[in-house]
């Protein structure tokens, strides 16, 4: 097992402490995603998934937040939060999804469907929101689409495999928008076939962003909120987990008793497992710099901040 240098760790910690140090004294608070590497994780004053980081971006009384995690949920928590000052470590950390799904193509396919209501993902970009009627995350898009009325017709965007999977789970008929997200596409499944075949006594739990094949091969379909409860409140002790690896460290945590697999990616990589490399671009360096100098900093117009807080808001009511 190749060894961490002391200079390594010693860099870390310290870098920790300033960063812990300099939002008590800007008044910050630091959310995180579960997808976010270890160390970041460490120093969040919470972390959790897309619902429950919006859910405390609504909450807090900080007068500055840090967003470690992608742009667009940097976004929704200044949608939340317009008066306060929203920070972000790195500006380019984006999201397939959301890049997936440009406004102005949006416009136009939504022309096709005038009489449908817009249910959108939260993986995608303030302006999409603004033209959404509904917008859900994985832990409460089927509450999301079994609060809509029966006869209204439903246009999905912009995940196409987690609209399939809510087609199957709610039995409504809806219109797609042909997005994916690059991680959860990148699970192989003769790999998963081949590693269940070796860990018989394992339980498959997936993301419903994974595609459909790999979603019939598993025990447990849930956000990752949701898998990090199922595995906690389960009698099981191991588990192939297909979703982002950052969650392990999570998951390592809540259950260390339990052995945790990441599920194999198409790819040979280092890891043997599916990673964001936008999650990846922050770092502790950079949400230092971000917060000593309050830069970058998420800015949105406030007519945009109105119209896209209507379809979050009802999010946040499911």
């Amino acid at each position: 097992m190749r060894q961490i240098s002391p200079i390594i760790i010693n860099k870390k910690i310290l870098l920790q402490q300033k960063i812990i140090k300099l939002k008590k004294q800007k008044n910050a608070v630091i959310l995180a995603h579960y997808y976010q590497l270890p160390e970041i994780q460490e120093i969040a004053d919470f972390v959790g998934d897309s619902l429950e980081l919006s859910r405390k971006a609504a909450e807090t009384e900080a007068e500055i937040i840090v967003f470690a995690g992608v742009y667009f949920m940097a976004e929704t928590a200044k949608i939340l939060n317009f008066n306060k000052k929203v920070l972000v470590p790195d500006v380019n950390a984006g999201c397939s999804l959301a890049d997936g799904c440009p406004p102005d193509k949006f416009r136009e396919f939504l022309k096709d469907y005038p009489n449908h209501k817009v249910v959108t993902y939260i993986n995608c970009s303030a302006e999409i929101k603004t033209m959404s009627d509904y917008v859900c995350t994985s832990s409460n898009a089927v509450k999301v689409i079994n609060s809509i009325p029966k006869e209204d017709k439903i246009v999905f965007a912009p995940d196409k495999n987690l609209g399939n999977y809510l087609i199957k789970e709610t039995g409504r008929e809806m219109v797609l928008w042909n997005g994916s997200c690059v991680v959860h596409e990148a699970f192989s499944l003769e790999k998963l076939i081949d590693l269940y075949q070796k860990n018989p006594d394992a339980v498959i739990v997936a993301h419903p962003e994974s595609e459909t094949h790999i979603l019939k091969t598993a025990h447990y379909i849930g956000s990752t909120s949701g898998m990090i409860n199922y595995i906690k409140s389960s009698p099981e002790i191991k588990f192939i987990i297909a979703t982002e690896s950052g969650i392990l460290h999570k998951m390592k945590h809540e259950v260390p008793h339990k052995t945790l697999i990441p599920a194999p990616s198409k790819e040979d990589n280092s890891c043997a497992c599916s990673e964001c490399a936008f999650m990846k671009m922050n770092t502790l360096e950079k949400i230092y710099n971000c917060l000593l100098n309050e830069f970058p900093e998420v800015k949105l117009d406030r007519n945009l901040v109105d119209k896209a807080r209507i379809p979050i808001e009802k999010m946040l009511q499911c």
